[in-house]
C-alpha cells in the first residue's frame, strides 16, 4: 500500500450558464500547481463523426444519452487509482470530438463538472463532495447566449432554437 490518501473528488452540477466552470476553475486555482485536475462533462459528448454537420447540429446534447458516461466514469476511476488518461476534447464549432485527446495526470483533487454529472447514479456515487450551482434562469440564459455567440461560433437564431428545443426542456427534466 502506497500510504497516499485517495483523491478528493468534487462533482459540480447546475444549469447551463450557472457558473459551474467558473467555480471549478476557482477551486483548481486555489490549489498548488499539479494538485488538482478538471474533468468537464462537455468533453464526453458521444462522437457524432458518423453524422453530417447539419445532423450533428440537431442532436439533443442536453439529454443524458448524449453523454458517454461509461468513458467518463472509467477515466475518473483511472485517475482515482493513480493512472493517467487521454481525455477526449470536444469541439463545439463542429459538434464533435477533436482527433487529439488531452493527457491528464492524476492529482489529489479531481473536479468533475457538467450539467448532468449529478444525474447519473454511478458517477454521483463517486463524489465525496457534491455541489449544485443554483443560478436565476434569466442570468443563466444571458450567460449562455453570450458564451455561445462569443466562444462557440453560434448565431443568435441557433442559440435561441437550441435553448427552447433542448436546453430548457432537458434542464427541467434532468437538472432541476
Amino acid at each position: 500500500m502506497s500510504g497516499k490518501p485517495p483523491p478528493l473528488v468534487l462533482g459540480i452540477a447546475g444549469g447551463s450558464g450557472s457558473g459551474k466552470s467558473t467555480i471549478a476553475k476557482s477551486v483548481l486555482e486555489a490549489l498548488a500547481p499539479g494538485q488538482g485536475v478538471l474533468l468537464q462533462q462537455d468533453h464526453y459528448y458521444r462522437s457524432q463523426a458518423h453524422l453530417p454537420l447539419a445532423e450533428r447540429e440537431q442532436v439533443n446534447y442536453d439529454h443524458p444519452d448524449a453523454i458517454e458516461f461509461d468513458l467518463l466514469i472509467a477515466h475518473l476511476d483511472a485517475l482515482r487509482s493513480g493512472s493517467a488518461i487521454s481525455r477526449p476534447t470536444y469541439d463545439f464549432t463542429v459538434h464533435d470530438r477533436s482527433k487529439e485527446g488531452l493527457h491528464v495526470e492524476p492529482a489529489p483533487v479531481i473536479v468533475v463538472e457538467g450539467i448532468l454529472v449529478l444525474a447519473d447514479d454511478r458517477l454521483r456515487s463517486r463524489f465525496e463532495v457534491k455541489l449544485f450551482v443554483d443560478t436565476d434562469p434569466d442570468i443563466r440564459v444571458m450567460r449562455r447566449i453570450r458564451r455561445d455567440l462569443e466562444q462557440r461560433g453560434r448565431t443568435f437564431a441557433q442559440v435561441r432554437k437550441q435553448y427552447y428545443e433542448t436546453v430548457r426542456p432537458m434542464h427541467i427534466a434532468f437538472v432541476e
